[in-house]
Formats: C-alpha cells, structure tokens, sequence
C-alpha cells in the first residue's frame, strides 16, 4: 500500500511515455544527424547513410533548395506520401503546408540553410470532411552539397492519429530555429568500409625540390696531347 506521501512516487505516465515513443524517428534522425557533424560544418548530402536511421526510414525525407524560402523533397519515406496520398518527391515541401502558413513556413526554410539552422515544427492538420484530427511534428536538419553549399538537408515527420481522407495539410502550431552550430565538438564523423583509405600501404609523398641542372665535368686533355691546335704546312 502507498503511504499518504507516496501518492505520486513511482508512477509513470503512460502520456509521456507513448509521446516519447511516438517521437522516435525524430530523435534517431537528429542524433544520425549530430554524428556526422564536424565542430564547424554542417554534414555532407554524400556522407548519409540510410543504415545509419534504419527505423527511422519511413519518417525520413530529403530535400534540395530551389529558392531561398522553398525546397523541393528528392526522396521520401512511405509515411509523407501516406499522408499527401500520392509520391511527393520533386514536389516543394510546402506541399504539406496549409496556404495561410506558408510564408511563415518559408521564413523557418531560409534560415534553414542560410544560419544553418535547425527547424522543428508542431502540426495540427486542417479538418474537413472525412478528415480526422491529426498532429504531427516535423524537424528539418541542413546539409551541404557535394560543392559544399547548404542547399541540402535532412528532415522527418511522425504524426498522431488517424490519415482519413487525402491529402492532409498542417498549420503551424510552433515553430523553434536554433543554431545548427554550436561551435563546439558535436560528434565524430561514422566511417564505412568505403570511406576507408588504405593508409597502411601509402607513404607520403616526398617533396619535389628542383635542382638545377648538373654541369656536364670538361673532359682532361690526353697525355701528351698538346695544349693548342697548331697549323703545319709542308711546301715539298
């Protein structure tokens, strides 16, 4: 039996509980992510592996900027196009924002990648007809492209509550930018076999010094031979 004081001890709440369940992908994505960061740049699109987020997939989506308020979705888990009802990918990431909201979306996207920044956003999705509550939360994490410009990142979305009728579009509830750069060591970069160099079998390379060339040594006259050319001329 519990004593008068303690009601309250030992009890978890089952709401927090499935809250924290729910926002598993989120959390294993921005961790994924956190690895690959160096204390001064954000990751590289190429550095990303999907081994790396493997539950996490079906939330996760990537993305390019097309303009500075606006990014297109190059590739998307099965849960972003369950929820627009159709493939989203090469379409603006705006897609999933209710029109009202987009200018406000497109502000959070410019920071995005010009601080770099990371975004997270609440989401409560548009009712209608056939169209159940539905919350979602949404974060946003930059990359940098193969030339080393932030025009990439890397996003998830989970969402609570049943899809119903497609497709759905969210208001924003709360959005939160931080700086993506703390100036301090996040993390270490993960290595794969294929990143792997093989520098047991390498030297350095040495430093070329030029050298200028060799004066060919004058070859010592022959014994006996005499020390200047002289003219003989014979009148017999």
């Amino acid at each position: 039996m519990l004593g008068k004081g303690d009601k309250g001890k030992g009890i978890v709440s089952m709401t927090e509980r499935e809250k924290m369940r729910r926002l598993a992908p989120l959390r294993q994505v921005e961790a994924y992510w956190h690895g690959l960061c160096a204390k001064d740049a954000v990751p590289m699109r190429s550095q990303i592996d999907p081994r790396g987020m493997e539950d996490a997939l079906e939330n996760a989506f990537l993305m390019e900027r097309i303009a500075p308020t606006m990014a297109k979705v190059r590739v998307a888990g099965t849960h972003l196009n369950d929820i627009m009802g159709m493939q989203i990918a090469g379409m603006p990431l705006s897609c999933l924002i209710a029109p009202p909201d987009r200018e406000r979306f497109g502000e959070a996207v410019a920071k995005l990648f010009a601080d770099p920044a990371i975004v997270r956003l609440d989401l409560a999705a548009e009712g209608g007809f056939g169209k159940p509550d539905l919350e979602a939360h949404m974060i946003l994490l930059p990359l940098r492209s193969d030339f080393g410009d932030q025009t990439r990142a890397l996003g998830a979305l989970v969402s609570q509550g049943r899809i119903g009728r497609t497709p759905r579009r969210f208001t924003l509830r709360h959005v939160d930018v931080a700086p993506a750069l703390s100036g301090k060591e996040i993390g270490t970069v993960p290595t794969t076999e294929s990143q792997i160099a093989p520098q047991t079998l390498q030297e350095d390379p040495a430093r070329f010094v030029s050298r200028p060339p060799a004066t060919p040594p004058v070859p010592a006259p022959e014994a006996g031979a005499p020390g200047h050319l002289r003219l003989v001329v014979s009148n017999d």
